[in-house]
């Protein structure tokens, strides 16, 4: 089978709707993340039973101290999603605790978020472009342990031409910011179409709201997946 490497955000409140929107999207995605949003609102339990039919990205974004962290991580494995995500900003301490803690797990660090500009990064003090925060992070974050990286589509290119693919021991890229064509960009900054950012070099593309807010969702996926799989040899 090939690699399905479509990721659909459940960044929705009611478990009834997210369950009914995993079931109608059948076979058309290859991964599901639950964020935030879903997580909170419908506890661990969503990811024990989403993880029972499909590969899940379990995106809570940690930032705490080590042992925090690890401790989270160690209880996020017990639920069983394929991938954590946790903030590379954390330091390479934090990072280290995350890796170590987890065991068939991937831990994906985050770089800088696709919402985020220059203008926001010089706000909280970070100095040059987004670009060159996202290499230094990825830096840290991949000699410090961990599988894989999150970061818009604009640097996929930089970061896959740099570390090399994941068959040659590369980091997994999971890349959120997709916009299919025509649709709005929302508040994300640096984005990317789909076919773009596979041809860039990600591994995963997460996309919410132009699936799950789309009159028809399956149609919407099927119709993304058939564009990337001409487009990108899948």
């Amino acid at each position: 089978m090939k690699h399905n490497p479509i990721c659909v955000a459940l960044d929705l409140s009611d478990r009834a709707e997210i369950m009914a929107l995993v079931e109608a999207l059948d076979t058309s995605i290859g991964t599901l993340k639950v964020g935030l949003t879903a997580f909170t609102s419908c506890g661990p339990e969503l990811v024990s039973e989403l993880a029972q039919t499909a590969d899940v990205f379990l995106d809570l974004k940690l930032h705490d101290i080590p042992v925090q962290v690890a401790g989270a991580v160690a209880a996020a494995e017990a639920l069983g999603p394929r991938f954590l995500t946790v903030h590379a900003s954390g330091g390479r301490a934090m990072l280290e605790a995350a890796a170590e803690a987890a065991d068939e797990m991937e831990i994906l660090a985050v770089t800088v978020l696709t919402s985020l500009g220059g203008e926001d990064l010089a706000d909280i003090g970070m100095d040059g472009s987004a670009s060159d925060q996202v290499a230094r992070l990825a830096e840290l974050a991949l000699s410090a342990g961990v599988a894989g990286l999150v970061c818009s589509p604009l640097e996929v290119e930089m970061l896959r031409t740099h570390f090399g693919p994941v068959s040659a021991g590369g980091p997994v890229l999971v890349v959120p910011g997709i916009r299919p064509r025509g649709s709005a960009r929302g508040d994300q900054r640096r984005t990317m179409t789909p076919s773009e950012a596979l041809r860039a070099g990600a591994d995963h593309i997460v996309i919410g709201r132009p699936i799950t807010g789309a009159a028809d969702p399956l149609a919407t996926a099927r119709e993304i997946l058939a564009d990337v799989s001409g487009g990108a040899g899948f």
